[in-house]
């Protein structure tokens, strides 16, 4: 999935500063105090007890995160709380100074649509890959596939039965009498080992299967992963999305106060309004992404009708790999490379097959009869019982199997070529992974170390600049807005990250909802038990 940064305008706050860092010039000896500029929603020293209007709680939004990932390397922004009147906001009708009877809208609140989200058991991601397991039906299918496949062979090796009937020759009716008439046993006897050469073609046929079965968990859990972590980050970014929401609804009052002093115009409040806006939209949307993503993890682990949960994992804790050796263990001992391996397997097993083909089988008949003509030396008396035998054999004259062992050598040759095609093809997706992988994390690492801290360090500043009475709010205000930019990057280049580990973990196999492969065709005709040891 490709990372979407986030992109927030600011030119409405730089105004801001511009009238706030005015007002505190022109009127030194009335300007407030430290404890009357305090904003809600922000915490900071010598402030009273922070109340935030309208934005809900974060730690009922994601009860199940771990603290913002460890409160993302140390550098926890103070979450706003709710207000025990979320709704005060909704009442206040926007208009601009210059002219009060132009109303610009209502502050109308923004959708909370994980409000029942809390009271739910935070779920990690060993228990939906135990839900996959149990639940998944390409899993289940899977080991269907290799069943079949072991009753073919089974099936296809047991020897032909007998068959029993009448005969009659030369029969007369009335007065004359005379004929022959009996009964025979006719069975065929296999002749050069090609039973246990059929058998063979299927016993190698069913380890292709087992290998699909490995094949198909890893697809199955690798999406799993991929999904969850989707949520995660999805998760993480509602959260942060709800502060940069407060501090957006915080700038509007903000502006509107400083109208009120004859320090913003209607383009500031207008503009400053469309940022808020925005932010509504924006933490609407992200809260629709977390829906989504997790319904897709639900449907992967087989239980689509999952009630939307909180989530419990640690998105910073991203593995650590040797990216060179992933790859070319990709190659060497992906599932889908022993999968074709074993194909050149079956295919010999055919070619071995189709040679012994062409030796004929045995058939033998024995029967008794009563043979109602008369004899010479005694006109009244029948000829009586008598018994009779035959065995054949076919000449492989013509017919000698030919075009299907050629056909086999061929299935041959393509299975090794087959084999080459899905190691360049593996390797040629591996790399630009691992590449992936080391991007992410190289650029995960200075957002954590170097973005983050400089931009909290600016944020304090700012912070006790405006304490000291040297610095307008509103450029506090832009500081935590770069800061929570920061920390949305990072967030999406540590899903970046787990996303190309995860890839490369999971030999880059996909489709957890997609039907297993099968090696074997789906006829269940194979040697009928009339059809006298005939094969598929």
């Amino acid at each position: 999935m490709p990372r979407q940064r986030m992109s927030i305008p600011i030119s409405a706050l730089a105004i801001v500063i511009a009238f706030g860092t005015t007002a505190l010039a022109q009127n030194p000896g009335s300007s407030p105090s430290p404890q009357s500029n305090c904003m809600e929603g922000m915490v900071m020293p010598g402030c009273s007890q922070p109340t935030m209007k309208q934005q809900p709680d974060s730690k009922q939004i994601m009860p199940g995160v771990q603290q913002e990932q460890h409160e993302m390397g140390n550098m926890q922004m103070t979450v706003p709380q709710q207000s025990q009147s979320p709704d005060t906001h909704d009442a206040m009708t926007l208009q601009e100074p210059e002219e009060p009877e132009h109303k610009t809208g209502f502050n109308l609140p923004a959708p909370e649509l994980l409000k029942d989200v809390a009271s739910r058991p935070a779920m990690s991601l060993a228990n939906f890959l135990e839900l996959a397991d149990a639940n998944n039906p390409t899993l289940k299918e899977a080991t269907a596939l290799v069943r079949r496949s072991q009753e073919k062979a089974r099936q296809v090796g047991l020897y032909p039965n007998p068959s029993i009937g009448y005969q009659g020759e030369q029969i007369r009716g009335g007065s004359y009498g005379g004929g022959e008439q009996g009964g025979f046993v006719q069975q065929t006897i296999v002749l050069g080992g090609k039973l246990g050469l059929r058998r063979n073609i299927h016993e190698q046929e069913m380890r292709s299967e087992q290998v699909g079965v490995e094949e198909q968990t890893y697809r199955v859990h690798g999406d799993v992963q991929q999904a969850f972590y989707d949520a995660l980050a999805a998760l993480t970014t509602v959260h942060l999305r709800q502060q940069l929401l407060g501090l957006a609804l915080d700038a509007v009052e903000t502006v509107h106060q400083l109208a009120n002093v004859g320090q913003a115009d209607a383009p500031d409040i207008l503009q400053t309004e469309v940022e808020a806006e925005q932010a509504k939209v924006d933490y609407s949307t992200a809260q629709r992404h977390y829906l989504e993503t997790f319904h897709v993890l639900a449907t992967l682990a087989g239980k689509g009708d999952l009630p939307i949960s909180p989530l419990e994992g640690d998105l910073e804790k991203t593995p650590e790999l040797n990216t060179e050796q992933m790859v070319e263990s990709v190659v060497a001992e992906s599932p889908t490379i022993k999968r074709t391996r074993q194909e050149i397997v079956v295919a010999e097993a055919r070619l071995k097959d189709a040679k012994r083909e062409s030796i004929p089988d045995l058939q033998l008949r024995a029967g008794e009869q009563y043979n109602g003509e008369q004899v010479s030396e005694n006109p009244f008396k029948p000829a009586g019982a008598q018994s009779f035998a035959s065995a054949s054999i076919n000449l492989p004259l013509w017919n000698r199997n030919q075009g299907n062992v050629q056909a086999a050598r061929a299935e041959i040759e393509r299975a090794e070529q087959d084999l080459a095609r899905e190691q360049l093809s593996l390797r040629q997706q591996a790399v630009p992974l691992a590449q992936s992988y080391e991007s992410a994390k190289f650029e995960a690492d200075r957002y954590k170390t170097q973005l983050i801290p400089r931009a909290t360090r600016a944020y304090e500043l700012y912070l006790k600049k405006y304490q000291s009475m040297a610095q307008a709010y509103p450029q506090v205000l832009v500081s935590q807005r770069t800061l929570f930019q920061l920390r949305v990057s990072y967030v999406m280049a540590l899903h970046e990250e787990w996303h190309n580990a995860i890839a490369l973990q999971n030999y880059m196999l996909s489709g957890g909802l997609h039907a297993p492969v099968s090696s074997d065709t789906p006829s269940t005709t194979i040697n009928l038990p009339n059809a006298g040891g005939a094969q598929e």
